[in-house]
């Protein structure tokens, strides 16, 4: 659980498969940028797999890693990025697994309010709710 100016903060993170079925969840404080935690998420990414983000995952080291892994970032350049990297609106929309699973869960009230402050039980309440749908 992080610190903000509106209180305790947490945000979750998730890498999820084709069927937008959950592969690996994290949990960290909300202060903590989204690029800093992709770099544990993708360590289950295997060669030719496609990674969808979104803009807040668009750093150098990410899409390095990537591509030693033979992977590919799919990713919208940030606005202030130099440079050129390749980017396909077409293959992005696939993203929308995503935002799917973000919304079956949170269809659970537990989940969506975030009664269950422990660090501990808050992953696996999440988990549990995943597996159910």
């Amino acid at each position: 659980m992080g610190r903000s100016r509106a209180g305790l903060t947490s945000k979750l993170h998730a890498l999820v498969d084709a069927e937008g079925r959950p592969v690996t969840l994290q949990l960290t404080a909300g202060q903590i940028a989204d690029c800093q935690e992709a770099e544990a998420l993708i360590e289950t990414v295997g060669e030719g797999d496609i990674v969808l983000g979104d803009k807040g995952y668009d750093t150098n080291a990410i899409r390095a890693k990537l591509a030693a892994k033979k992977a590919w970032a799919n990713i919208p350049p940030k606005t202030n990025r130099r440079g050129t990297c390749l980017f396909s609106k077409w293959v992005y929309r696939q993203r929308n697994l995503v935002e799917r699973f973000f919304n079956r869960i949170k269809q659970f009230r537990g989940i969506a309010t975030r009664y269950d402050k422990d660090p501990a039980n808050f992953p696996a309440s999440v988990k549990l709710v995943a597996a159910k749908g």
